[in-house]
């Protein structure tokens, strides 16, 4: 993207056993001047070429085989990364358990196998650029389905809330129910600069990756309810 500054290209690493899916996509990243480092068709795979090549985005299927890719998001995120590479989850089902055990594992978002060209890139750029990847329709609805069920299993994402303020808590609960930076702003009365700090310190305080970890954590905790609305 022109923007007057010189940045190096993305980097991404495609995960996925069909070999039809990880060509048609490695085309649409790379027209776009998005790096493919490697390709992998397995869990494993993706893990070794994750450290081999140490890319920003990781594009994963979930069901593959020797190793899924929820292991496999694990596995890459439990290293920790120095450039904090993020993972797309692909995925033909929306409302998948599995995808729900994805974000919980870290994943920055999800993305449907019949994505445009247009989406998918938007979705690695935006990832890239420490934002998730957060459809508010589609992943809530994930999320309320799941969140409360799985929560005993989810003991990761478990966090004291008490270390927020009283706005910082009024912000996760507004951020849980799907409101943009700039929604946010305009519901609070306050610049969207605010916003993204608070936010931020959210993240920072709960030891949170990004605002779907975020999102799962105040469904989880009970501080809002499925069905609740902004």
């Amino acid at each position: 993207m022109a923007d007057g500054v010189n940045r190096p290209p993305l980097r991404a690493v495609i995960a996925d056993d069909q070999a039809l899916v990880r060509t048609g996509f490695g085309m649409i990243l790379a027209a776009d001047g998005i790096e493919v480092t490697a390709e992998a068709a397995d869990g494993a795979e993706a893990v070794a070429a994750v450290r081999r090549t140490r890319p920003d985005v990781v594009l994963m299927d979930i069901r593959m085989p020797q190793m899924d890719g929820i292991e496999a998001t694990r596995r890459i995120l439990a290293d920790g990364t120095p450039d904090g590479t993020r993972v797309i989850i692909l995925t033909t089902y929306d409302l998948d358990h599995y995808v729900y055990a994805a974000l919980t594992a870290g994943a920055s978002g999800f993305l449907l196998k019949d994505v445009s060209p247009e989406h998918l890139v938007a979705a690695v750029r935006l990832v890239q650029s420490n934002d998730a990847l957060l459809a508010p329709t589609i992943t809530r609805r994930l999320i309320e389905r799941f969140a409360q069920r799985d929560a005993p299993q989810a003991a990761t994402l478990h966090r004291d809330l008490s270390h927020l303020t009283p706005r910082e808590l009024e912000v996760l609960r507004l951020l849980a129910t799907g409101l943009s930076n700039a929604e946010l702003a305009d519901r609070l009365f306050l610049s969207p600069t605010t916003v993204k700090t608070h936010i931020g310190r959210i993240l920072s305080k709960l030891d949170l990756r990004d605002r779907v970890q975020a999102v799962v954590l105040a469904y989880e905790t009970g501080l809002i309810a499925p069905g609740g609305g902004a």
